[in-house]
């Protein structure tokens, strides 16, 4: 309903489950739950009929004969104590002490159902509280506190809004208020009055031509519904102009359409129901050598070539990881690329001797092409949120121990894999809220929640960025009219950042033949994803790189495998 709502769920889903989140939603065991912010509305066409009818008008006629020559302030709130009945009685006789000369003029008419359940304190409060009151300020010919505690019917509860002069909502926290909608619709053919509205209602973030108040605050409540009794004509028919236009268009009927639309939206979203198929060895195989273009590879590292490490230094690549990797890259058909997250000295140490074999750092910001240099794609961005960013990870680390922070040239990693696991969630959990509303609110950055990482980077470069590239190279620019034949492509990574890559690939138009196009993530069937392949570990898709290795021409210069690096399998 609100976007303060949207956020602390957000916030509650991250800090107390732990899940991967965005402003936009939480990942929830592989799959995304969407979060977007619909602010309900109400019927107009519905309330507008009912307001015109002959019950209506009777009420309000008596409603006017008595209450004549006073002032009416409306309430009508349900029995609760996030309603604020309590504060909007100390506010009233805060306004009867500031302005005297109101007092015999205004009457505050509050209307209180029943609440869901028994709340004698509260009750006994609020009688209190009426009855000092009116003891202080009223007589035997005035009460200036007309306390209602009972259901009325639909025709009194529009005419008393319809007549009053001032509406007053206090809750101190609330859902979407429609009170404060109803009050506009019946206002707008008549005097055009305004309406004082609590900040903490969630119908104050669209209601913003409202007065809008802290109910904690008595004597700001009392100076608002002064400025409400004085207001010119002039004002009162401006601010009731945006509030009409507010209510009039976002409608009850508005809300359900966009609710539904954005409904549909995310269930055609890729990925959303049933398993990703084990990747077909033979089919792989068969579109691999009967492909007649270009053929295309692209992988990530960690993850994906080989497995996860507790140290990162300590995923040094295979001997049968490199041999593949070197005979694929060999092939004057195949374009061999790894896109990972690690800094270009790593991928340099590590795969930097496979011939061939493009390169690219960092989730994307730099890239090196075969037998060039490294290019960075980030060098005009501005890097000063890093010093921000990196203070917080430096409070997270010294209160966990066994993590440390790791520095790349266009990103932050803070990693806890080496701590208390229990803890160390803990810590990365609070540490992700931190970030959240330190840094993402106001920094063009993003956060990735890796396996027992968090990632800080710009948001404007990813792995998908990177594949589009690529795919450019391969098979024509984007400028290209009809669709060009790939010939064959093929995608793996296992973790969130990959799914950039992926969802790249799937937009693709220029990508014609998706026959040919493998997209394979590492891990379970049930994994929500946007590939449309899988298998079940790092070593699975070694097994299948050195069956496509199989079929390549090996020059004589090739380089022999295995020196300089793990016989990890």
């Amino acid at each position: 309903q609100t976007y303060s709502y949207s956020r602390h769920f957000i916030s509650s889903c991250t800090r107390v489950l732990g899940l991967e989140s965005t402003p936009t939603g939480v990942d929830y065991h592989g799959t995304h739950v969407a979060i977007n912010i619909f602010p309900i509305g109400v019927d107009v066409a519905t309330t507008e009929r009912f307001r015109r009818s002959d019950g209506v008008l009777d009420k309000m006629s008596i409603l006017r004969k008595l209450y004549a020559g006073k002032l009416i302030i409306v309430g009508r709130d349900r029995l609760d104590p996030v309603k604020g009945i309590v504060h909007k009685l100390n506010a009233f006789e805060k306004f009867l002490e500031r302005y005297p000369e109101w007092q015999g003029r205004v009457v505050l008419v509050q209307v209180t159902t029943p609440g869901r359940v028994p709340l004698p304190k509260l009750e006994k409060n609020i009688s209190e509280t009426v009855a000092r009151i009116n003891g202080l300020y009223g007589s035997i010919e005035f009460i200036p506190v007309h306390y209602y505690r009972q259901q009325i019917d639909r025709d009194e509860y529009l005419a008393l809004l319809s007549v009053a002069q001032v509406a007053l909502i206090t809750s101190i926290r609330d859902g979407m208020n429609t009170t404060s909608y109803e009050y506009v619709l019946c206002q707008h053919n008549g005097d055009r009055n305004p309406l004082i509205l609590s900040e903490f209602a969630g119908t104050a973030g669209s209601l913003s031509a409202a007065i809008l108040v802290n109910p904690w605050d008595y004597v700001g409540v009392a100076d608002a519904i002064n400025e409400a009794l004085t207001m010119s004509a002039e004002d009162k028919n401006t601010k009731h102009q945006h509030l009409y236009n507010h209510v009039a268009t976002y409608t009850a009927e508005y809300w359900a359409r966009a609710f539904v639309r954005e409904l549909r939206a995310n269930l055609r979203m890729p990925g959303r129901g049933g398993t990703t198929p084990l990747l077909d060895g033979e089919r792989i195989r068969t579109a691999y050598t009967q492909a007649t273009g270009r053929r295309l590879l692209m992988f990530d590292y960690d993850g994906t070539l080989t497995s996860i490490r507790k140290v990162p230094g300590a995923a040094v690549p295979s001997a049968p990881m490199v041999e593949a990797l070197t005979k694929l890259a060999a092939d004057p058909r195949n374009d061999v690329w790894v896109i990972s997250g690690r800094d270009q000295p790593t991928l340099e140490r590590w795969l930097g001797d496979i011939p061939k074999l493009g390169l690219s750092a960092e989730h994307g910001c730099f890239i090196r092409h075969p037998g060039q240099a490294w290019i960075n794609l980030l060098e005009q961005d501005d890097f000063s949120w890093k010093k921000e960013v990196s203070e917080i990870f430096d409070y997270y680390t010294e209160r966990t121990q066994g993590s440390f922070i790791e520095h790349k040239s266009s990103s932050i990693t803070w990693h806890y894999r080496l701590a208390d696991p229990a803890f160390g969630e803990f810590q990365a959990k609070e540490c992700q809220n931190h970030l959240e509303n330190a840094v993402l609110s106001k920094l063009p950055v993003e956060i990735l929640v890796g396996k027992k990482n968090l990632e800080v980077r710009p948001v404007s470069i990813n792995k998908g960025g990177v594949v589009s590239r690529l795919v450019s190279d391969a098979v024509g620019p984007s400028q290209e009219p009809a669709p060009i034949d790939c010939g064959f492509l093929i995608c793996a990574g296992d973790d969130k950042t990959d799914e950039d890559m992926f969802r790249a690939i799937r937009r693709d138009r220029r990508l014609a033949d998706t026959s040919n196009v493998y997209c394979v993530t590492i891990g379970e069937a049930t994994k929500k994803t946007a590939a449309n392949w899988h298998v079940p570990t790092p070593a699975d898709l070694i097994d299948v790189l050195r069956g496509l290795a199989g079929f390549c021409p090996v020059p004589a210069d090739a380089r022999e495998v295995g020196d300089d690096v793990g016989n990890d399998a």
